[in-house]
């Protein structure tokens, strides 16, 4: 049982956790690696990306996380005015809205993980469902799946004329957003979805057969059989208890359903894509069962075992597996996304599934979200790792030191990682301080309160090899350096901050600690230090 194996290892651990020594040769061999964290990035929804200031933040996480990609909602929305009936039947199509949000992207060197969705409403039933403040369409009309099909091929020959075959080679087209969650975010059933992904898969390679199409785009893990059936059924929905969460097998929800339809129909996939939290509670908003039930830190490691798992034995043993959400928790008013603990999770997390998957889409870059409209205050919980006034939280520093990071592996264990840069050959490491309290469930808002209360870790890094007097630049993120929110808060928690918060707001959140150290004589730099609870430290040769 995985919580009784984890328990024992806590025990066995005892009231603190000792240093295990570290030795790295800078001039060893390494292996390669991928920053597969940082290939994508998730963001509201393709209107969002018509204001100046989502294109600012989107630049700082390009230069700064190395974000590659960007995946969006809704980008047949009513509000990007693709689609004008006219009266004999026919669809004008309208593309200046979205080329303009793409067209920025592209010169700012990020391209679009496109999302085929929702429905504009004149394909949508007549009675469907609107979502979000922005009403978006939810709701199947199957004698529309035709022009379905007709919208998607369109969109994809547009955008090869556009910007040319060679680019759009590049992109991914992922079909909808989570049609698991049954009005959430599609009413119709598992086999309609289905029937959208064929129609939607076909449009695509008929635009030309190299180019990349997948889903089906389901959240959450789940370890109970309330998607088994047609359509979310909840009174099958089994919230498990905080002890005994981590016994349970969790599966991906629809996965071997969906690839053995493509299979037997002969469908193409060429990736898979799906969501992972810690959490199920977000399922459940209405009677919060299950809210403070929450998964242990390797239920992410235990998720990409099993889309592995499963890819093996399917007709498609190669697709690449994208999972295009994650975060500590599904909630967007999640306090627990404003404060220091998910930089540490998410340096753990990504570090220790290295060569797994390949992307781990954080979601999202930035605080111009809208699914429940404005945030009340400019630190609400939103899923972004900037807010909405650009200032940086814990979660964007992990990324950011994770992006200094090389592409060769020299040592990747316990809380430490060693790279070296092949071009460059500069050693660059990075340490965290995940406290072993919160190994049996990853921390949500209910932990704001205490989180600082969690055990240190020791660091005990060696590295040689190294030219006698090397300059390294370590650089520490804790919760007095690098943390805006504190900063925040000791103003009072402006609602509205002035001009001159809000920019010494900025300058908080930016304030890490750095310090300059240099190897020996002999080419030595020995690093022991203690790392209070939820720290990440960068180590830097300059």
């Amino acid at each position: 049982m995985k919580s009784a194996i984890l328990l024992a290892v806590l025990c066995a651990l005892g009231g603190s956790r000792a240093a295990s020594a570290v030795t790295v040769d800078s001039a060893a061999p390494g292996t390669p690696l991928s920053h597969y964290w940082s290939f994508g990035v998730g963001a509201g929804r393709v209107n969002e990306g018509l204001r100046a200031a989502w294109h600012e933040h989107l630049v700082d996480v390009r230069d700064n996380c190395g974000f590659r990609y960007v995946r969006m909602h809704d980008t047949f929305n009513d509000d990007m005015f693709v689609c004008f009936p006219q009266e004999d039947g026919r669809i004008v199509y309208n593309w200046q809205y979205i080329d303009e949000v793409y067209d920025r992207m592209l010169a700012e060197g990020v391209r679009p993980f496109v999302e085929f969705s929702f429905f504009p409403s004149c394909l949508a039933a007549t009675n469907t469902i609107l979502q979000m403040w922005y009403r978006n369409c939810i709701t199947v009309d199957r004698a529309k799946f035709g022009a379905w099909h007709d919208l998607c091929r369109a969109f994809v020959q547009h955008l090869v004329d556009r910007y040319g075959l060679a680019e759009i080679q590049n992109w991914y087209f992922e079909v909808w957003n989570e049609p698991n969650l049954y009005r959430g975010f599609f009413e119709g059933t598992k086999s309609d979805y289905f029937r959208l992904y064929k129609e939607s898969a076909r449009a695509v390679k008929e635009v030309h057969p190299s180019l990349k199409v997948g889903g089906p785009a389901t959240s959450n893990f789940i370890a109970d059989a309330r998607h088994d059936g047609e359509t979310q059924d909840n009174r099958k929905s089994v919230f498990y208890p905080q002890e005994t969460i981590n016994d349970q097998e969790w599966k991906g929800v629809w996965i071997e359903e969906f690839l053995a339809f493509c299979a037997q129909e002969k469908l193409p996939v060429d990736f898979i894509s799906c969501h992972t939290y810690p959490t199920d509670y977000a399922l459940d908003p209405v009677s919060g069962r299950g809210r403070n039930a929450i998964r242990y830190v390797h239920s992410v490691r235990d998720d990409f075992a099993y889309l592995k798992k499963t890819l093996a034995a399917s007709a498609y043993p190669n697709a690449e597996i994208h999972i295009t959400e994650w975060s500590t928790s599904p909630n967007s008013r999640d306090a627990m996304h404003d404060n220091l603990p998910p930089a540490a999770y998410i340096a753990k997390v990504s570090l220790e599934n290295v060569g797994q998957v390949d992307s781990l889409m954080y979601w999202t870059f930035t605080d111009i979200f809208e699914e429940k409209g404005g945030g009340r205050d400019i630190f609400h919980g939103g899923f972004g790792m900037l807010n909405f006034q650009g200032i940086a939280k814990p979660s964007y520093h992990a990324y950011r030191m994770m992006n200094a990071l090389g592409d060769e592996l020299l040592w990747n264990a316990g809380n430490v990682t060693v790279t070296r840069d092949s071009a460059r050959g500069k050693i660059a490491a990075l340490a965290y301080a995940y406290p072993k309290e919160y190994e049996s469930h990853v921390p949500a808002t209910s932990d704001c309160g205490k989180y600082m209360e969690a055990s240190p870790m020791e660091l005990d890094l060696t590295l040689t090899g190294l030219a006698k007097g090397a300059a390294f630049e370590i650089e520490t993120l804790d919760d007095e350096h690098g943390n805006a929110i504190t900063a925040w808060r000791a103003m009072g928690s402006p609602r509205s901050p002035t001009r001159a918060q809000t920019a010494a707001l900025k300058a908080a959140g930016d304030a890490t600690k750095c310090e300059v150290v240099r190897a020996d004589s002999s080419g030595r730099l020995v690093l022991r230090r203690t790392l209070s609870p939820w720290s990440l430290v960068l180590v830097r040769e300059l």
